[in-house]
């Protein structure tokens, strides 16, 4: 869930040094990105994922993208990626970053599943390179974007969604409205349902020193106060259909440098990784046993094969 944003300044400004990664990323669903590793090295040594989109900008809508490119998407720029060929009676696969992040940091995940799936991903606006929002998001307004995401990546072809953190949260929303071309969900530590709340039955407000901080923070970044603008309110988890949706969850504890809290957070992040499960009668929930937050960089293999087994059980539906 990694809420820490630049503008807020990273959660480790806010803790002790010794915390660093574990707990921004455990806390924060919306994240700053700031020292997260894996998105780069072995895995990207032969792949830009900002090179070129082989189209030229005059290509027609219906011209497969491949590599990256702008489009508009209500009066909007938003910056999207393409990789991997199209499979017959199978979805498109489309990767949603965590908040604070952007497509790059699931460029390594993309080249991999490229190799036998068609993939994009895209950068919300407030994200990445795409375009800022006019000013305060609700999930509807980044549905709207997703949707015109989708009309250019994929057309008429059914799509898996697999979403880390905040972007998991974002697919769970959106999946119930949209049965007709969600296929199946793949959520990697996604940002629990009820957040907000849990944050604030964990840390109450008599709490002091960094903890009070952590969730003062936590809770304006759910208000808004956030790159994307976004307002993220708790709510119900809606029935998606009966399509396959796979719930991965972090494997190591967080927050050992908040003795007094961190085990209630656990617990509520456990809890709200379950409650996913109402998604759909064909939800099965997983835990990554060497994960931090960042699943498909900690243990890519784990996210390769979650999205695989989604989009075989998707292909034909």
């Amino acid at each position: 869930m990694r809420i820490a944003f630049a503008a807020a300044g990273s959660l480790e400004d806010l803790m002790l040094a010794k915390i660093r990664t574990p707990l921004a990323a455990a806390l924060c669903c919306v994240g700053l990105g700031a020292g997260v590793a894996g998105c780069d090295g072995d895995a990207m040594e032969n792949w830009d994922p900002f090179a070129a989109s082989t189209p030229s900008a005059q290509a027609s809508a219906a011209t497969p993208i491949s590599g990256t490119e702008k489009i508009t998407v209500a009066g909007r720029s938003v910056h999207v990626s393409c990789s991997g060929e199209p499979v017959e009676g199978g979805p498109v696969v489309v990767l949603m970053h965590g908040g604070g992040d952007g497509l790059d940091k699931m460029a390594s995940l993309q080249k991999t599943l490229s190799g036998r799936h068609r993939v994009c991903s895209y950068d919300r606006l407030g994200a990445g390179r795409s375009d800022q929002p006019d000013g305060p998001q609700d999930l509807a307004a980044s549905g709207r974007i997703l949707t015109g995401v989708l009309d250019r990546v994929a057309g008429k072809a059914p799509v898996v969604l697999a979403g880390h953190s905040l972007g998991g949260l974002i697919a769970a929303r959106y999946a119930p409205d949209h049965q007709d071309r969600v296929k199946g969900l793949v959520l990697l530590d996604a940002t629990p349902p009820t957040m907000m709340s849990d944050i604030e039955k964990a840390i109450p407000k008599s709490a002091e020193g960094p903890a009070a901080e952590l969730r003062a923070q936590n809770l304006a970044i759910f208000q808004g106060q956030n790159p994307e603008k976004l307002v993220i309110p708790d709510g119900p988890v809606r029935s998606a259909g009966d399509i396959p949706v796979e719930v991965v969850r972090h494997g190591k504890p967080y927050l050992e440098a908040l003795p007094e809290y961190g085990p209630r957070l656990e617990r509520a992040w456990a809890a709200g990784q379950r409650k996913w499960l109402a998604l759909s009668g064909r939800s099965r929930l997983s835990t990554a046993a060497a994960s931090g937050h960042y699943i498909y960089v900690d243990e890519p293999v784990v996210a390769v094969e979650a999205v695989d087994r989604v989009t075989g059980q998707a292909r034909g539906r």
